[in-house]
């Protein structure tokens, strides 16, 4: 997935959105409920990775 944490994010609203609404069809319900699993996995690796970087430069920043 080559998205930003952002755009990922706005993907994943507007899937929620969609589904909330309760008008498509289920095989789509399925595969946009898919698609925001991912999109959701995407966000929070993202997150935390940038949570171990602003650990790590703590740590860094402590040890000098």
């Amino acid at each position: 997935m080559n998205l930003t944490y952002e755009q990922a994010l706005k993907k994943l609203e507007d899937i929620i959105n969609k589904l909330n609404e309760g008008s498509i069809p289920l095989d789509e319900s399925i595969a946009l409920y898919e698609e925001g699993i991912k999109l959701s996995e995407f966000c929070m690796k993202k997150l935390d990775n940038a949570k171990q970087k602003i650990i790590n430069l703590n740590e860094a920043q402590n040890n000098d």
